[in-house]
């Protein structure tokens, strides 16, 4: 097997350096694992000939196959030793300074033509080069956990790289079997920057009292398609490996407010309750199976009163239609009647806000998300208002169950659950592609395989429309008076004429 590397150097023997190490040997390369502990480095070795006989048990692999393999997975004794590589990957400690000594002392071991790459998270591949005689063979090489499954691989130039070097590791990741997408170097690259919108706008919401964690991983899973709620996530990620990365980029950011942390991770991780991995986190585990509270169940009403749909409510007529085919009682009046329960969908606005400037009694309103397509959800939303009356609270949900679909009942909030993390994620998206970090199509590429979302965040915002989603932010700038969901020029400026956010610019 032809490989743009023959010899390949992995310091560090942790899980991210032994899943490079058996990608990078499965391409054919001659792979020399070095780790500080040398038992680390054997141990590592060991648990990958493991993997590569389960494979072969499954049929995946054959006997020829993995004798290849193992014949070309080498323990290193000391760093000397990859003075023959012509790359070497680190996967050592996130401390940068940790980093940039170790690439130190590989410049002075190696060739002048090696390749010395960084498989840092949300490091500068600038900074760890700073002080490098060859900072043009330097760049960045970030692959994701389990390096085997996660078929991604972020390759960063920093200032001075060599664009050839790039254009090499790219070429390598497609023999790993893996797909490169190019990154900027600036704060989390791609993945790791995308992906704030998700977790931050998500505790913001458990922050303002708004629902429970289970509840918003329910409506994101069911009404958006996420494969994990945010919650699931950091529990399966572990705060001690996410917080830190909030943090990381919000300082990098120089506190750009899209960013900002949350003092509820910050005092579970301080509390040990980090996740899955401890039996603890935003979930109680038992057998490794997170102990999720039951929903609430749906009220018995003994009679459900007549519905009146504000005219501004967002998919008005989709709605109207929805109440009809559930047996709703509709008033088509220009104002509810004294009994009428109201219902309005704002984009982006608290119900408070809509009832007071609609002139409607709050204490009938209540509010439902209409920015998804209701028949491509599993789960209605509701939210309330503090002087929503429980009998219509009880009223509307019941009425929305009728026919089976999951109903989910919350505070009054500007914007919906989802409204608020799809406008977030795609607002943050949008602000990648205003700084160049990427293209849109690496960007697309990059969080699908790297985060698993259902979609890219601009066929996201494609698909609820560019125009809702402005909404959505501008709504609710107004009511958080709050930068942090200013709208990137870049999602305005095609949100103002209609244009595609996968559109490229010529």
């Amino acid at each position: 097997m032809n490989t743009i590397y023959t010899q390949v150097g992995i310091v560090g023997a942790g899980a991210m350096g032994r899943g490079i190490a058996q990608i990078a040997a499965q391409a054919g390369s001659t792979v020399l694992l070095f780790d500080t502990q040398a038992a680390a480095a054997t141990a590592a070795q060991t648990a990958i000939f493991s993997q590569w006989d389960k494979l072969m048990d499954k049929g995946r692999l054959d006997a020829a196959q993995v004798a290849d393999y193992k014949k070309r997975l080498l323990c290193a004794s000391q760093l000397n030793d990859l003075a023959v590589c012509d790359l070497i990957v680190e996967a050592i400690v996130e401390r940068l300074d940790v980093k940039a000594g170790l690439f130190a002392e590989l410049e002075n071991i190696v060739s002048a033509k090696t390749v010395l790459a960084s498989n840092t998270s949300s490091l500068s591949i600038t900074a760890i080069a700073a002080k490098l005689k060859r900072p043009q063979q330097m760049a960045g090489y970030h692959f994701f956990n389990p390096v085997p499954v996660m078929k991604v691989v972020e390759v960063i130039a920093g200032l001075k790289t060599d664009p050839a070097i790039c254009k090499a590791l790219s070429e390598y990741a497609r023999q790993m079997g893996h797909t490169p997408v190019a990154a900027q170097d600036t704060p989390g690259f791609i993945v790791n920057h995308a992906g704030r919108g998700f977790g931050t706008e998500a505790l913001r919401i458990v922050g303002e009292g708004v629902a429970d964690f289970a509840t918003i991983d329910r409506i994101l899973k069911d009404q958006a398609g996420f494969k994990l709620g945010p919650f699931e996530l950091m529990d399966l990620t572990a705060l001690d490996v996410s917080h830190p990365v909030m943090e990381s980029i919000y300082h990098q950011y120089y506190e750009e407010p899209r960013y900002r942390p949350s003092v509820i991770t910050a005092q579970r991780l301080a509390g040990g309750m980090v996740g899955r991995k401890v039996g603890e986190g935003f979930y109680r585990y038992e057998g490794n199976v997170a102990q999720v509270p039951a929903e609430p169940p749906v009220p018995q009403v003994d009679e459900i009163p007549p519905v009146w749909v504000s005219p501004r409510a967002a998919r008005r007529a989709e709605l109207l239609q929805l109440l009809k085919n559930l047996g709703a009682k509709i008033e088509t009046g220009q104002s509810p009647s004294p009994l009428a329960l109201t219902l309005v969908a704002p984009l982006g606005f608290d119900i408070s806000t809509v009832a007071v400037v609609e002139r409607l009694d709050p204490a009938r309103t209540v509010g439902i998300d209409m920015l998804v397509d209701d028949a491509a959800t599993k789960r209605r939303v509701l939210a309330t208002n503090p002087a929503t009356r429980s009998d219509m609270r009880d009223a509307a949900h019941a009425l929305f169950a009728r026919d089976g679909k999951a109903v989910s009942v919350i505070r009054d909030s500007g914007g919906f659950v989802t409204q608020r993390v799809v406008a977030t994620i795609v607002n943050i998206a949008s602000d990648i592609c205003q700084q160049q970090i990427c293209s849109p199509q690496d960007l697309e590429t990059a969080v699908t395989l790297g985060l698993g979302y259902p979609m890219g965040p601009l066929a996201m915002g494609n698909l609820y429309g560019p125009t809702n989603v402005l909404e959505v932010l501008f709504n609710m700038q107004t009511v958080y008076g709050d930068t942090r969901y200013r709208p990137s020029p870049w999602l305005r400026r095609r949100g103002a004429i209609g244009l595609s956010l996968l559109h490229v610019e010529a």
